[in-house]
């Protein structure tokens, strides 16, 4: 008895020791993968005549939660402006409190889409998209809206882990605003799948956007749009909705002025048309602006050493712009940098693939080249060639020649024969190349029915979402000669007004993208391989799903 005395202290350390290593998990066993299962509310069922006074949603569980993502999965529709807090934080509960400041609209049904954002502590079990919903009327509302939406263009703007997208539905007034959140809004799942539940009845414009910036709010020009042509008038269910998201216009408007290699750079968005800029600086007397009609990028060129700007201290140098929307002033304080030589380079490699140019890449505009000094050699014997700048790209010189396949090129640029306004080459240049085998590359022959009468642009697409070749025009037979093996998608974006860029949508203006259409297979090139596929552009539906008229029944799909 005294030894079990003596003893009991110890065990009594062990046992709870042993006792508080054990909170989590039991070890062994089958794994837990049943979600949290709710127990009650602070409203109870069914979850009418809800007070409008009621300021906090308490949600009990059977088990202890946490949230994951909630600031980003939570959406409440209609939305509530002032959420004071969100429980559990960083501690678990067998509860979630949501408390708001905001007084709740008369005759309304409020729906709390969690999405996968409960989850329980020990393992993580989401209770997968858990909606809460109660009304402070007589009754629920019980209309929906179901359907896919996809995004057909990838824009530049948003990276790989933006992949949320939007969709809301606005009440249709003689003011919307479309910079507040959406009256009902949820989002799509992975698949693109969505749904929007607990609707009432109304007229509604539909808005879906790629929200890159987690604001739930619609960016136009950096955010990819999908809306539809009219008002949705919901007196019943809607299922089997398409939409597709493509890039956004932006709105025409200076962006910033920056020191380049030879001058300076103004960059506007929206691809204006035409853009007037003048010198308001004493200083700067002679000057050349250059812009391509839709650029965004506006160039001034000037010799900054014989007029003796920015050498000796930064000089602030004045421009008045007229971009067709808006005129105005701005300036920048210019430093000239000793390092801004023209410089020419290799722009596609030392391997020259069959048929095509030699290109050299210039940081400076060429306005002029001076060839008769130039030399091509192949064997030391020296070859016929033209080389030329095209308007389309002035940055650029395009060498052609009778290239031999399997032979190698030496290209030997003097120097000062390359003449830009105010600047040329101070060095010479001597770029080495080959000309590939033809049995490396394959080809591709596109035989189209039912083309649009309008030009289009016909692109083989990478795996990565890039273009790798293009071709405008109207020809229904068309040839892609010497391709790099690989997988591609083909893709035509059509020109419907022909002004030689594809237009993207403008929804302030109920203006939708430019057609485009997707080929419904990959096509892999091989080498030496001649493929021949032929698309009749009629047999697919299109991507502008957005301009079909609907058709809203309990149980019919839009047509």
């Amino acid at each position: 008895m005294r030894l079990l005395l003596r003893l009991f202290p110890a065990l009594l350390f062990i046992l709870m020791f042993s006792s508080c290593a054990r909170v989590g998990s039991p070890v062994g066993g089958a794994k837990d993968t049943i979600p949290p299962r709710v127990t009650g509310s602070n409203i109870d069922s069914p979850r009418v005549n809800v007070p409008r006074d009621i300021r906090e949603l308490r949600i009990n569980f059977d088990e202890y939660v946490s949230l994951k993502d909630i600031n980003r999965q939570l959406i409440i529709s209609p939305p509530l402006r002032k959420i004071t807090k969100i429980l559990p934080s960083s501690i678990a509960n067998k509860y979630l409190l949501i408390k708001w400041e905001d007084t709740l609209q008369e005759n309304t049904t409020y729906n709390f889409n969690f999405g996968n954002a409960i989850v329980d502590q020990n393992e993580g079990n989401p209770l997968s998209y858990y909606n809460f919903a109660f009304s402070t009327g007589p009754s629920i509302d019980s209309l929906y809206i179901s359907g896919d939406v996809k995004k057909i263009i990838e824009s530049k703007e948003a990276s790989a882990s933006d992949k949320s997208v939007v969709i809301g539905l606005y009440r249709e007034r003689d003011s919307m605003d479309y910079r507040q959140k959406p009256y009902y809004i949820t989002k799509a799942d992975e698949d693109g799948y969505f749904e929007l539940n607990y609707l009432s009845p109304g007229n509604y414009r539909l808005l879906a956007f790629e929200d890159a910036n987690t604001n739930s709010v619609y960016d136009a020009g950096t955010e990819s749009v999908a809306f539809l042509d009219k008002s949705l008038s919901l007196e019943q269910s809607i299922s089997g909705l398409q939409l597709n998201l493509f890039p956004s216009r932006k709105s025409n408007r200076y962006i910033e002025m920056k020191e380049m290699p030879g001058g300076i750079l103004m960059t506007f968005e929206g691809n204006p048309d035409t853009i007037k800029v003048a010198s308001l600086t004493d200083n700067l007397r002679e000057y050349r602006v250059s812009h391509r009609p839709k650029s965004d990028s506006v160039y001034i060129w000037f010799n900054a050493l014989q007029q003796q700007l920015g050498t000796e201290r930064s000089e602030n140098l004045k421009f008045s712009y007229d971009n067709g929307v808006k005129q105005d002033t701005v300036s920048l304080f210019y430093r000239y940098n000793t390092k801004n030589e023209m410089t020419l380079s290799n722009a596609r490699g030392n391997l020259l693939a069959p048929n095509q140019e030699f290109i050299i890449k210039s940081n400076y505009e060429i306005n002029e080249l001076l060839t008769s000094q130039w030399t091509l050699v192949s064997d030391s014997i020296q070859q016929n060639f033209t080389a030329q700048v095209l308007p389309e790209n002035p940055f650029e010189i395009h060498v052609k020649s009778d290239f031999k396949e399997g032979k190698k090129y030496a290209l030997t640029i003097t120097s000062e024969s390359v003449v830009s306004f105010y600047e040329k080459n101070s060095k010479a240049y001597r770029f080495e190349f080959e000309a590939d085998k033809t049995q490396n590359y394959g080809d591709l022959t596109i035989t189209l029915s039912n083309a649009p009468a309008e030009k289009f642009w016909l692109q083989l697409i990478t795996g990565s979402g890039d273009v790798a070749y293009s071709l405008y025009g109207k020809e229904t037979l068309i040839n892609f000669k010497s391709l790099k093996p690989g997988k591609y998608r083909i893709r035509m974006l059509v020109d419907e007004n022909e002004n030689g860029i594809w237009d993207v949508s403008d929804f302030a203006n109920g203006i939708f993208a430019e057609p485009v259409h997707l080929f419904s297979k990959t096509i892999e090139v091989r080498p030496l391989w001649e493929i021949r596929e032929n698309w009749d552009l009629q047999a697919e539906s299109g991507t502008n799903m957005e301009k079909t008229p609907l058709k809203t029944s309990d149980d019919t799909t839009p047509q």
